[in-house]
Formats: structure tokens, C-alpha cells, sequence
């Protein structure tokens, strides 16, 4: 861009998860495992996770969750989220970008977010080599999330070539 300015991008993005019936699936956000039932998914179904990959990945222009770990790929059944995340700042890094900050809002009736909140941000933190926010948010009964049927997350990333 010349004369010393750095080169910015912002990259949003999205996830959402039904609260499994499977007594053993376990609940992990962030990293952080939390009582109650777990989220479908063909990972660990890390919704705060997953967000915060997409958001990356779209900021550094390479593509999306969907494209670089596909649900239909065996590669991925059950995997760690955060590896996955770590994987995707690595790749993020290759193209000679640096991760400026990350902001999750997490939509959820349950669990609540708020006494675990710092635990995942510091996880959160340690993988993406950034700061980052974690807030909680409620639907206040209004549709699926209201009603408690699973849990969202919208992520914004910014990243940076100096």
C-alpha cells in the first residue's frame, strides 16, 4: 500500500449448533469444557471455535471451515477445534498476515458464559496470538436459540501485513 501504512482485512464469521441427545457428547466452547448436553457435530462442535476460524480464514482470503475441513472428510470426525484453529492462524501466518485482535459474541440460552468467560479467552488467546473478546449473549426466548435448541457464535477478525 506504500508509505509505511499497513494493510488491513476484516473477516466475519459464523457458526451454529444443535444441543445433542447423545448423554456422552461433550460440551466444549472456546476449548473449555462446560456441564450440560453436548453440540451435534462431525468435530467436537466448537461453535466459538469454528466462528473464529471462519472469520480468519475470510480475512486472509482462504476460503472457509467448510472448504479447508470439510464435514464429509473422516480427517475430521471428532476433532479439536482449537487444533483446528491453530492450523488455520498457521496457515494464516504462511500468507504474511498477523492477527490483530478476534471478537466472539455467543449466542446461547445455556451455558452460561460468564464465570468461565476469562478461561476462554486466555484459551482462545494462547492459540490465536492475539487478543480476544468473548461475550455471552441471550435471545430472550425469541427462536431457536431462545427456546434452547443450540447455541450460535459470531466472530470478527482483524488481520494485518505491516
Amino acid at each position: 500500500m506504500g508509505c509505511g501504512v499497513a494493510e488491513v482485512r476484516v473477516g466475519q464469521g459464523f457458526d451454529v449448533h444443535a444441543f445433542s441427545d447423545d448423554p456422552a457428547r461433550r460440551m466444549v466452547l472456546a476449548g473449555v469444557e462446560f456441564d450440560g448436553p453436548g453440540l451435534v457435530g462431525h468435530s467436537d462442535a466448537d461453535a466459538v471455535a469454528h466462528a473464529c476460524i471462519d472469520a480468519l480464514l475470510g480475512a486472509a482470503g482462504l476460503g472457509d471451515i467448510g472448504g479447508r475441513y470439510p464435514d464429509t472428510d473422516e480427517r475430521w470426525a471428532g476433532a479439536d477445534s482449537m487444533a483446528l484453529l491453530a492450523d488455520t492462524v498457521a496457515a494464516v501466518r504462511a500468507e504474511g498476515w498477523e492477527v490483530a485482535n478476534v471478537d466472539c459474541s455467543v449466542v446461547a440460552e445455556a451455558p452460561r458464559l460468564a464465570p468461565r468467560r476469562d478461561e476462554m479467552r486466555k484459551r482462545l488467546e494462547e492459540v490465536v496470538g492475539a487478543p480476544v473478546r468473548v461475550t455471552g449473549r441471550r435471545a430472550e426466548g425469541l427462536g431457536a436459540f431462545g427456546r434452547g435448541e443450540g447455541i450460535a457464535c459470531l466472530a470478527v477478525a482483524l488481520v494485518q501485513r505491516p
